[in-house]
């Protein structure tokens, strides 16, 4: 194989052996060393009765190791399984380091995934015991794993009473496991002692937009190689401050947590998705870490309120954020700002910037973002705001981060330089091919899959199309397999299209379709609330949904708007039919992934019919 470019960050010494040395072997070993460096009376904060509750380090540790000896108390031996389905919260952390402590191998499980996915995890990782958060919980996956002959026994995160003998909750586990501490005082350093790095630590079941889940194997090396290196060029201190928001059963947010406990930040956990606005005002963080949409959410709510303000408030708005995008663009390339521009910016910034950094806080350092492509427009708009976002690029299987702008290098358009012992290369076809000690040791259960994925030479296929430019920066182009083919025989990358359809303050979602069809087509979810001041100014009468989708007038907007946002494609990547749709694609609905992914095998078959409507008589 030819390879077209590779990169490594060698910015760092690269004696591996002082290298490896230089960090826990174990996550074990990572929780251990944080609580005896920081030694934090609040290290985890949860809310309870509109309290904020601390739990120290220290207890964070004794907790958890009563949970790896109540679980050594259950049967559990070092490389069994146990499962975890549950919101964020410190039993959530708790669980997942108690596993880690006794050599139990944890299987996180997506709090929206439905009850047949619950099923063939629980079946596929023979799970023997079950984390759920509450009574409600089990109630509701329970038909799904009757016959699920691995399960022996369930832990309820609350304290709940239940008639299945063999439900316990966290509280009679670690009692349990403290019972057995004092009956053998010795057991939870044997235990600790006996994992080695190279030892799985976790089985993360990829969602996937196609095909059934694959358990991902990563170590105990895997995952902490990856908390150090992908922090390093980052100055967390004890004196930064997190909030939890992503679901932990996804690696973003679980190697995220590792690193604010290695770095002795105090985490919060949002109460909800819905209660993070209020949460994030109360906690203030310093660090927040979120998938784009969040960051294009804030936004199209800052939009949308300014639009409802009426017209002045609405050329206000735009015109401060053209002065952040072009401010931040100068910025960008390191050009000195112009005292025009400074005066522009003050004023930009009293009027509209100091509402968007308060809605985070007001204290942001910086944010952190992956998961899925950040749209070039929201970085500079934020920056030029004063809210510094950090693109990164990873998956799953490389534990995940492989790139990542940070505060001494960073580049838009780009999810940065590979982190220290990564390396990226670019193969003949365009594919991102990664090697480093962040790499899965393969899919459970599945050789073939495995062998699939890696090189003759051991490389790993990402599966995602990209670009390295001359300073080593990567930049993602699209899914390999989300490519498609027209009819005529053209390639076509449909995220780039999708993020220029969405910059319209009228799109709030957008799917390209058009696999071996004449030409592109769009599935649009429109921004109804915009639509709505929209139809207010124009005076037309639209009241429902239904209405505002196929009312000539606002399809005629959309037609308009796509044409704008989209004017420098060829011909033959130019979008020639849409259709709007009244609901928005979610998770719940199967759509989507839990980071936010469409997963277009589903939309493909649950739209078939109006994609086919699209592509009649042409």
């Amino acid at each position: 194989m030819n390879e077209q470019s590779v990169s490594r960050n060698d910015q760092v010494s690269t004696d591996e052996a002082a290298y490896f040395a230089s960090y826990p072997p174990t996550l074990a070993d990572l929780f251990l060393a944080s609580a005896e460096k920081f030694d934090l009376p609040n290290a985890l904060n949860y809310k309870k009765d509109g309290e904020w509750l601390p739990i120290s380090s220290r207890k964070l540790v004794e907790r958890s190791e009563n949970i790896a000896l109540g679980l050594y108390s259950l049967g559990l031996r070092k490389g069994d399984r146990a499962a975890i389905l549950a919101a964020n919260s410190p039993a959530w952390t708790m669980a997942d380091a108690g596993c880690q402590f006794g050599g139990v191998i944890d299987v996180p499980i997506y709090t929206t995934l439905a009850n047949d996915s619950v099923r063939y995890i629980i079946n596929d990782s023979e799970a023997r015991v079950f984390f759920v958060q509450d009574a409600a919980t089990f109630e509701r996956v329970r038909p799904a794993i009757a016959d699920c002959v691995s399960l022996e026994h369930f832990v309820l995160f609350s304290n709940e009473s239940n008639d299945d003998k063999r439900v316990v909750t966290l509280a009679d586990l670690e009692e349990a496991g403290a019972k057995l501490r004092a009956e053998q005082p010795d057991l939870i350093l044997g235990l600790r002692k006996d994992i080695l790095a190279s030892d799985i630590a976790t089985l993360i079941y990829t969602s996937g937009t196609t095909g059934e889940p694959k358990g991902v194997m990563l170590s105990h090396g895997n995952l902490v190689s990856n908390v150090v290196c992908a922090s390093e060029r980052y100055d967390f201190s004890p004196d930064d401050v997190s909030l939890s928001v992503l679901p932990l059963s996804h690696v973003f947010e679980r190697g995220g947590m590792y690193v604010y406990i290695r770095s002795g930040m105090r985490v919060f956990y949002a109460e909800s998705i819905d209660k993070a606005p209020e949460n994030l005002k109360e906690v203030r963080p310093t660090i927040f870490v979120g998938v784009p949409r969040i960051f294009e959410k804030v936004f199209e709510r800052a939009r949308l309120k300014a639009v409802q303000a009426g017209r002045v408030n609405e050329m206000i708005f735009d015109w401060a954020i053209d002065v952040a995008k072009e401010y931040a663009k100068l910025l960008e390339a390191k050009q000195p700002i112009p005292m025009s521009m400074m005066a522009k910016h003050s004023i930009a910034d009293t009027i509209v910037f100091s509402k968007l950094r308060d809605f985070f806080g007001g204290r942001l350092r910086f944010c952190i973002t992956g998961g899925a492509a950040l749209p070039d427009e929201i970085y500079l708009i934020f920056t030029g705001a004063g809210i510094s976002i950090m693109q990164g690029y990873g998956l799953t299987e490389t534990s995940p981060v492989i790139s990542s702008n940070n505060p001494s290098a960073i580049r838009v358009g780009t999810v940065g330089k590979p982190i220290r012992d990564v390396e990226v290369r670019i193969a003949e076809d365009g594919e991102i091919e990664v090697r480093g000690p962040n790499v899965m040791l393969g899919y459970y259960h599945k050789p073939e899959a495995t062998k699939e994925v890696f090189t003759d030479d051991g490389w790993f296929r990402t599966g995602d199309i990209g670009q390295l430019d001359a300073d080593g920066f990567l930049k993602i182009t699209d899914r390999k397999k989300e490519l498609f083919k027209t009819s005529g025989g053209k390639y076509i990358a449909p995220s780039p299209i999708e993020q220029m359809i969405r910059s319209s303050r009228f799109v709030n979602q957008a799917v390209l379709v058009g696999n071996e069809r004449k030409f592109p087509a769009a599935l649009i979810v429109p921004n109804f609330e915009m639509l709505e001041s929209y139809a207010k100014l124009k005076e037309l009468d639209i009241k429902t949904r239904s209405e505002f989708c196929s009312h000539p007038r606002i399809r005629d907007l959309f037609k308009r708007q796509i044409e704008t946002m989209t004017p420098n494609l060829s011909q033959f990547e130019k979008v020639k039919k849409f259709v709007l749709l009244e609901n928005e694609f979610s998770v719940e609905n199967g759509e989507m992934t839990p980071t936010l992914k469409i997963k277009r095998r589903v939309i493909d078959e649950k739209y078939r019919d109006l994609i086919d409507s699209m592509y009649r008589d042409q």
